[in-house]
This record gives C-alpha cells, structure tokens and sequence, in this order.
C-alpha cells in the first residue's frame, strides 16, 4: 500500500469495489496527463500557465489571433505528437480490455487513452490530432496540416534552438505576439477556409448529440469515476451531478479538492497512475 500515500484505504477499497462490480463509467481530466509531460490547467503542474487560452470568439473574429494560434501550435504539436500513454492510462485500457467499464468520456484531447489501447472512449472536448475546416466541415489529419505548415515556413524558429518554451495543456507554446508576426497559415486545401483544430474552444459549445451521448452513458453505468479532474469546467461537472441525481456511487481520484467533491460517495487525494496501477494489481 505505499503506492497510496494521501489516499484513505477506504476509499481505494471503494473504488475497487465500483470498478469489480463492472459497469463503471470514467470520467477522465487533464491530471491523467500529467505524468505523460501534458501540464494540466488547476493541478499542480497548471501554476506553470504563462499564456490565457484562444477562445473560439477571438480566433473566429481575428485572423491575427489565428495566425497567434497556429504559429504556438505549430510549435506546441511536436511536444504533444511525442508524448505517450503513462501507466495511468495503461490501467484505464487494461480495465477497458477486462470489460470492466462501461465507457470512457475523456475531457483531454491529447488521444493518449486511445494510443494505451482503450476502447469506447468518447472525446469530450475534440481532439489535437484533428483539425476541421469552418467553412465546408471537412476533417483532415493535424499531422498533415504540420506538413503544409513546415512546407509554408521554411526554417521558422523564433528561438533558435529548434525547440519550443513552456507548452500549455492544450497544446499550444508560449510566444509572444512579435515572433507569431512572421509565420504563415495554412488554409482549408478543399475550399480555401478557414481551418480550426478539431477541439472545442474555451466560449464554445460542446455539440448537443455528443452532450447527449454521455448523459447516455451516464445514465447506463453502474457507477462514475472521476480520475484527474478538477471539475470546475460544467463540462464534465455536470455529468457527476447527473450521476448524483441518479443514485450512481460516485469516485474521484484527483490530486488536490474538485468542484464535485461533495457529490462523491469516496475521493482520493493522490497520483493517478499509482492509485490506478495498484487499482489494477487489487483486481488480479
């Protein structure tokens, strides 16, 4: 049990409990990354955030907030590309293998429980490696919008060094607005438009069927787990409430307090790929 240093053993035997009764649904959140090298918002490693975040209003309204955009993204994509699955998420995908959850709503858009092999994961928020086109709607690969970009920005590198500074939880880098001046964007090469990454936007809605879907999903689990989430986007919030509402136990393991603490039949103060690693060692 040393792996579980902050959390009550009483709690880890609850979540134990709802995860072997199978039917679980996790809610997954920025902390789950952490331990990949992906900062997080409100946790620990989120005080290192230099930059406010795009809204979908101003990178909508301003093709200098577009170009602001995608020249920190052009920088922030290889730090995200590069990252892989910690043991956190290889847990979540080896209960998901077990058949032991009902599904997975993740609010990252990292991909990363995809690439430890999870299934049945619903992309809350959208995910880095698309990009979208606002005007057609047609979804390509961010990989090879990095093409066009390296192709349209031959030996841009406003630091020199051939790496980028701070990156922030959604995948941009910290740059100033003087060094973005320079970089060229890459429209829609189907019809010209204006291309968005593939997530929802701080100002932007989550679209109403995927809303729908996980109150589905909700709905069908036996129980909710909460794993590095701080729940203070209603985003995912409100779906532990739903969860309340309907009597589903609720689990949250999170380093630090949540905005859904009180609806919680058990929380765990610490690291998630320890509690989970161990989560999953329990039931052998």
């Amino acid at each position: 049990m040393s792996q579980l240093t902050g959390a009550r053993t009483g709690s880890f035997g609850m979540l134990v409990d709802v995860v072997a009764s199978g039917g679980a649904l996790v809610l997954s959140g920025a902390g789950l990354s952490t331990e990949s090298g992906i900062p997080d918002y409100r946790g620990p490693t989120g005080l290192a955030r230099r930059a406010t975040p795009m809204t979908y209003q101003a990178f909508t309204g301003s093709a200098a907030a577009r170009r602001r955009y995608w020249a920190r993204s052009f920088l922030g994509w290889r730090h995200i590309a590069r990252a892989v699955p910690n043991d956190g998420h290889r847990a979540v995908a080896e209960l998901s293998r077990r058949g032991l959850l009902a599904g997975i709503i993740t609010q990252n858009v990292d991909g990363l429980h995809q690439a430890a092999g999870a299934a049945d994961v619903t992309e809350l928020h959208g995910s880095l490696h698309r990009v979208i086109c606002l005007a057609c709607g047609q979804r390509t690969a961010r990989a090879e919008l990095d093409r066009r970009l390296t192709a349209a920005n031959p030996g841009w590198d406003p630091f020199g060094t051939g790496l980028a500074a701070a990156v922030n939880p959604d995948g941009d880098a910290v740059l100033d607005d003087e060094a973005a001046a320079s970089f060229a964007v890459a429209d829609c090469a189907a019809c010209g438009g204006v291309l968005k990454p593939d997530v929802v936007f701080f100002g932007e809605n989550v679209p109403p069927p995927r809303v729908r879907a996980c109150y589905d999903l909700v709905e069908a689990a036996s129980a909710l787990v909460v794993l590095g989430s701080s729940l203070t986007v209603m985003s995912g919030f409100r779906y532990v409430r739903h969860a309340s509402r309907l009597e589903r136990p609720v689990v949250i393991v999170n380093q630090g307090t949540t905005r859904g603490d009180d609806y919680a039949a058990a929380t765990l103060d610490a690291p998630l790929g320890p509690i989970l690693t161990a989560l999953v060692a329990a039931l052998r």
